[in-house]
């Protein structure tokens, strides 16, 4: 049996998630030193306003990620594997040990600058809820517009797209009179996971290769490939490369599954990667760390490790 962090990606952010975040040791040190990285205090980003920045959304979900991830390991426990959505695979990497958080907060800054300039307005995602990725992918061939993409494959019948707006939107209506049950836009401003995102991603890799990367500790399972990573230069590409490429959830998911996961947490904040999980997972253990117990999480990653050795 194994155990799996699973970080969030955009979309998942709330307001005050920074505030509502325990007062304990690990988690002050993770906000002091974000704030300290970046020369003002993380705590004025989770506002709702604050929030409408696509800069501001993927710091706080990096901060709330770590914090929560250091917190829960503080005794010595750590998970088997771990796994981040999107901008959820830099917290993901930090869990891991083979990114630096301060690193990780510069780069992670960098990256919410980067697609926010690249498509400041009228662009962003549109989840499709009751079709298989067969059908989405079909509809994205018919409507011939290069300005639309497939994103996210979170479930085997909830596919998301990104692009333009007006894109977005004729790729919902085709879809609903196929028969999907929601066409629902996201809360993100960017068109993320799509080959409009790829110049942004280049810059970064730039930036990247200025940055040490380190083996993870903790096995790395990559949202993109539902692979696992272990070499530093591929992990680097991974996360330099992810905002432009298509993300795999559901294939992670069955991935953790099939290596022996039986324990999924879900770091804050939310809990709607435990609901795509459950559509996985077959048995086992899925919690949220918002809503639960810190000594019941500790208690249950002790326990799943208990019964490995």
């Amino acid at each position: 049996m194994s155990s799996l962090f699973a970080f969030p990606g955009q979309g998942a952010q709330k307001p005050g998630m920074l505030h509502r975040l325990p007062q304990e040791p690990e988690v002050i040190d993770c906000l002091e030193q974000a704030s300290e990285v970046l020369g003002h205090n993380v705590l004025d980003l989770d506002s709702e306003d604050a929030l409408a920045s696509t800069r501001a959304v993927q710091l706080c979900l990096l901060i709330a990620g770590v914090a929560a991830a250091r917190l829960l390991m503080r005794g010595g426990q750590a998970p088997d594997y771990v796994a981040g959505l999107s901008i959820g695979a830099y917290a993901a990497a930090v869990a891991a040990g083979a990114l630096d958080y301060r690193d990780a907060v510069r780069l992670v800054e960098l990256r919410g600058e980067l697609m926010q300039n690249a498509y400041p307005q009228g662009f962003g995602m549109t989840a499709i809820l009751g079709l298989d990725l067969t059908s989405v992918e079909r509809l994205l061939g018919e409507v011939h517009d290069k300005s639309v993409h497939l994103a996210n494959i979170n479930a085997d019948n909830q596919i998301v797209i990104a692009g333009a707006d007006d894109a977005m939107a004729a790729v919902a209506a085709r879809a609903k009179a196929l028969g999907a049950s929601c066409a629902r836009r996201l809360a993100v401003s960017v068109p993320s996971h799509s080959a409009l995102l790829d110049a942004p991603a280049a810059r970064l890799a730039e930036a990247f290769s200025r940055v040490e990367l380190r083996a993870p500790r903790i096995r790395y399972l990559s949202s993109t490939t539902a692979r696992p990573i272990a070499v530093p230069e591929r992990l680097r590409d991974d996360l330099a490369f992810n905002m432009c490429r298509v993300v795999d959830w559901h294939g992670t998911l069955r991935t953790a599954y099939e290596r022996g996961v039986r324990l999924h947490i879900e770091l804050p904040p939310g809990s709607v990667l435990t609901g795509l999980a459950r559509r996985v997972f077959e048995q086992g253990t899925l919690i949220a760390f918002d809503g639960a117990r810190l000594d019941t999480l500790i208690a249950l990653l002790r326990q799943e490790a208990d019964r490995v050795e």
